[in-house]
């Protein structure tokens, strides 16, 4: 066998093994999304958005205060942790790009981004929950927060470095100070990528679920203060009631599954068209 024979062999042996992964994970993944949409498609109805969870073995209800609750908790995340995020990743990008600090606090949003959810929820719950002597909207929202800003983080600055040098330099010859620099060129450059990066942080904390439990915990009705009480959400809506022995929550639990996953994947779709556009580009 000639050595143009056997590498041939070896590049079919891995597309072999490489075809059979892939079917494996689609497999996997059809499997999953078949047996979600079977039981969850099942439950959607109109009162699925229109009532609150139903008490104990009741038929009907719906998950309206879950998904107010969720709606609610991720807004307040977003307005903390994208301004946060944005100005972090601004500074590393354009005003402390080779300096020590820029290296210390990339080093501690990589932490941040792989760092367990949970781990995040006790720690809101240490500093926040413990102190207020209860539950609270407000918290579960901080605890999202602090799961938004390290992606926004990684990709503000991503973006602003992408931002071809020409441009600042354009812009600075002009006589533009460094913030109106950033500000008309540098953002408006890349402001698809930093959209994106928002939506994907929206994605991120719309199914999480551990820091909840620590922080807002669950309501069975609506609480329109933020700063005490449990507040009702979607992801621990679905966690409490498919650990229940009553069929109606259960099938009120894949319901809300499906509802949570046809939004990530809206997200991740809008977030994939903006991606294009600049990719193409």
């Amino acid at each position: 066998m000639t050595l143009y024979q056997r590498r041939r062999l070896k590049n079919n042996v891995v597309v072999v093994f490489a075809l059979i992964a892939t079917a494996i994970g689609l497999g996997g993944l059809a499997v999953i999304l078949g047996t979600l949409i079977y039981h969850g498609a099942a439950g959607l109805s109109l009162e699925v958005f229109t009532q609150n969870t139903p008490p104990p073995a009741t038929k009907g209800g719906g998950l309206l205060n879950a998904i107010v609750g969720s709606l609610f908790m991720t807004v307040i995340a977003v307005l903390i942790g994208t301004p946060v995020g944005i100005l972090a990743g601004t500074f590393m990008a354009e005003y402390g790009r080779f300096s020590k600090l820029t290296h210390v606090v990339r080093f501690i949003n990589d932490i941040l981004l792989s760092a367990p959810s949970i781990v995040v929820g006790l720690f809101i719950y240490d500093i926040m929950v413990a102190p207020m002597h209860g539950f609270s909207g407000i918290s579960g929202s901080v605890a999202l927060a602090v799961l938004v800003i390290p992606v926004v983080v990684r990709t503000t600055e991503d973006m602003l470095a992408l931002v071809p040098k020409e441009l600042r330099e354009a812009a600075s010859a002009l006589g533009m100070p460094l913030a109106y620099v950033i500000g008309k060129v540098s953002y408006r450059a890349a402001r698809a990528g930093i959209v994106t990066g928002i939506l994907l942080a929206i994605a991120r904390i719309s199914g999480e679920t551990a820091p909840l439990l620590f922080t807002a915990f669950n309501n069975q009705f609506f609480n329109w203060n933020p700063f005490s009480g449990g507040m009702a959400s979607l992801p621990a809506a679905i966690f409490f009631f498919a650990l229940s022995p009553y069929e109606e929550w259960k099938a009120l639990a894949w319901t809300g599954a499906l509802i949570v996953t046809l939004a990530v994947l809206a997200l991740s779709i809008t977030a994939r068209a903006l991606a294009s556009p600049r990719k193409a580009s």
